[in-house]
């Protein structure tokens, strides 16, 4: 880490003018959430990952690839579990009793694609099986920009600021051959090599199209509440003497739990369990707020 990172603990409050921002658009940019020294490592590690993609076969036809569950490939990886720029965001918006269940990799080279809709949200079936008027939030992501997207046509990722409370989005071609139409209110979020952003599940996204000379490379680390199950099938390995030598802060951030009712909050007495890891260190350090639900 840069020496101005090492001062920084993770566990900072953020402004609640971020807070309200992040409530209202549904993501927020942090600036040179990596140093440089951080980010090459980072990179080296995802051209490793995409070394052994390649090498396996398994690059797409565009030579793109989309990696999951990649947090045991590198040593420091779980680093940004709670990488102090960006976790103080993480907790300070979805509180303590969280891990993170789904990560991916993002290599996208330079493709002369014709336009295409690919506007989602995230989550899946918490899409289709939650009927009502403004869905729960439930996850949270971070985007980590390895390579530089500060300038449009680097495949951006592009977002309708303030989507994240509609349930569906207009425009979606209804057969092959129908013109694709940007949304209203679309915008790609700009991000030079190091910066990040955060954003809502809900929050309706797309990538857009990589017209420039450069190779577009992203983390993503995505962070749940500990009731909801795993999505990646590469877990990491509770078992493994890697995993036993975590800390409880990282080990709780990949999933482990002691009893089904840890994942809850709770001890099997049924009150608070003040020994979650997270929550203990919040505790400890005076940051939790009766004031804020998910920081009670």
């Amino acid at each position: 880490m840069t020496a101005t990172q090492t001062e920084l603990t993770g566990y900072e409050p953020i402004d609640p003018a971020v807070r309200e921002q992040y409530e209202r658009d549904g993501f927020y940019v942090i600036k040179n959430a990596l140093g440089d020294d951080d980010r090459q490592y980072f990179l080296d590690a995802v051209d490793k990952i995409y070394a052994e993609e390649e090498a396996a076969g398994e690059l797409r036809p565009d030579r793109s690839i989309h990696v999951m569950g990649w947090m045991h490939k590198d040593p420091r990886f779980v680093e940004l579990l709670n990488w102090p720029t960006t976790f103080p965001y993480i907790w300070g918006t979805m509180g303590w009793n969280i891990y993170t269940h789904h990560n991916h990799i993002d290599v996208n080279p330079p493709k002369d694609e014709p336009p295409f809709w690919n506007w989602h949200q995230d989550g899946y079936r918490q899409n289709s099986d939650i009927d009502m008027p403004v869905r729960p939030m439930f996850m949270t992501k971070i985007c980590y920009a390895l390579t530089d997207l500060s300038i449009p046509g680097h495949g951006q990722t592009k977002v309708i600021p303030g989507s994240h409370v509609n349930n569906t989005l207009a425009g979606r071609p209804e057969k092959e051959g129908d013109p694709i139409i940007e949304p209203e209110g679309s915008t790609e979020v700009l991000l030079s090599a190091g910066d990040a952003f955060i954003f809502d599940r809900r929050l309706w996204h797309s990538r857009s199209m990589n017209k420039s000379d450069v190779i577009r490379k992203l983390m993503f680390v995505g962070y749940t509440y500990r009731w909801i199950r795993p999505l990646d099938e590469a877990v990491a390995d509770q078992d493994s003497d890697w995993f036993k030598s975590l800390s409880p802060l990282h080990q709780q951030l990949l999933g482990y739990g002691p009893d089904h009712a840890s994942f809850w909050g709770i001890k099997q007495s049924g009150w608070i369990d003040d020994d979650i890891p997270l929550r203990k260190e919040l505790k400890e350090r005076g940051l939790l707020n009766r004031e804020i639900p998910f920081l009670r």
